[in-house]
């Protein structure tokens, strides 16, 4: 069971709807969620993404995810932690073992493991996985690239079929299989379907949701997020994007309804608490600001930006004791920022003040 995981999703499941990922997680006592916010346990690449963005943009999203210290796990791996695929029969190796044996580079295996180009997601290992590596770490070696790679095989259905197949690189994008005399694609029907049109709708308006967000088309994004909730008005990681975007765009009433309502679908959604403290802020509202702060804080003990930003509302109301006490919270979990530099520069400005007063 996985009571209490919270699995951030990026990118769409290819092997499984989303529909029934989110209704079989809620069963084992976790929760399915587009994104990764501070509240996920474990991030899951959706296999889709490598047909919507290129090597770099998946590279990125890789190292951002990994850079949280959260497990990373593929689709593979999401369904063997709900139990949906049984663990590959006879797998021993270790992953170390696999990567001196078959001298792939542990970036390459990385980032085909992510997309499911084994086996096995993850150690133990079995041999067809390092007849794998070492099929890949020569396709690498001649030219290809992974994602080229992870591509082919993604698209031949089997993996385990490609051990016992002579692969070819043909350029950086394109890797074949030698049938015969002949070089044919690895094409094959997927083991799994794709799930309904209203599924596929939603994914893919929410990837263009996040790319319009990327690139800075708030209007856009905030247009497409909004359709997503038309699809699924119970995802409250759109509502928050959403809301994101729409304060990029100046709306900033419109972005604290839209930040309400997430809170309202997810009443443990820390990010939303804290941006409508920034905007709240933003308008005068200190005490409501600080409401929103402390309630992050109640929710997750650790968010050093919620903490900091207390400090600031407490040392711009004159309460200066207060502000150096959030300080000194906020230097116990960041002590060498420059966010740090400033909190240790203040506690000493509220020391010298409040000795100063109690001096006259």
């Amino acid at each position: 069971m996985n009571e209490g995981r919270i699995f951030g999703l990026i990118g769409a499941l290819a092997a499984f709807p989303r529909r029934l990922a989110v209704r079989e997680v809620a069963r084992q006592g976790g929760e399915l969620q587009h994104g990764v916010t501070r509240r996920s346990t474990d991030v899951v690449f959706g296999r889709t993404l490598l047909y919507k963005l290129d090597e770099a943009k998946l590279e990125a999203r890789f190292d951002t995810a990994r850079a949280t210290s959260r497990p990373v796990l593929s689709e593979n791996g999401f369904l063997r932690a709900l139990g949906l695929l049984d663990e590959v029969e006879g797998a021993a190796m270790t992953r170390q073992s696999l990567l001196d044996q078959s001298r792939m580079a542990q970036r390459d295996f990385d980032l085909l493991s992510l997309f499911d180009a084994f086996e096995s997601n993850a150690e133990p290992y079995a041999f067809r996985d390092l007849i794998l590596a070492r099929k890949y770490a020569g396709l690498i070696e001649g030219g290809s690239s992974w994602s080229a790679i992870a591509r082919s095989v993604r698209r031949s259905g089997a993996v385990a079929s490609l051990s016992a197949m002579s692969l070819h690189g043909e350029g950086k994008d394109s890797v074949y299989a030698r049938l015969g005399a002949d070089l044919a694609e690895l094409d094959g029907q997927r083991l799994l379907p794709l799930g309904r049109t209203d599924d596929a709708e939603l994914e893919e308006l929410f990837a263009l949701a996040e790319d319009a967000e990327e690139g800075e088309r708030y209007a856009e994004a905030a247009a497409l997020y909004a359709r997503c909730l038309a699809i699924d008005p119970g995802d409250s990681v759109a509502a928050f994007n959403r809301a994101n975007c729409l304060r990029s765009a100046g709306m900033t009433q419109e972005a604290m309804q839209g930040y309400m309502r997430a809170i309202k679908l997810d009443p443990k959604f820390v990010e939303a608490w804290f941006n409508l403290a920034g905007l709240f802020a933003s308008q005068g509202k200190a005490h409501t600001a600080r409401r929103h702060l402390e309630k992050a804080i109640t929710l997750d003990p650790g968010y050093a930006d919620a903490i900091f930003n207390l400090a600031n509302l407490a040392y711009e109301a004159g309460d200066l004791s207060e502000a150096r006490r959030w300080w000194s919270s906020y230097l116990r979990l960041d002590a060498t920022s420059e966010w740090a530099k400033t909190a240790a520069k203040g506690i000493q400005y509220a020391d010298l003040q409040l000795k100063e007063r109690t001096a006259s």
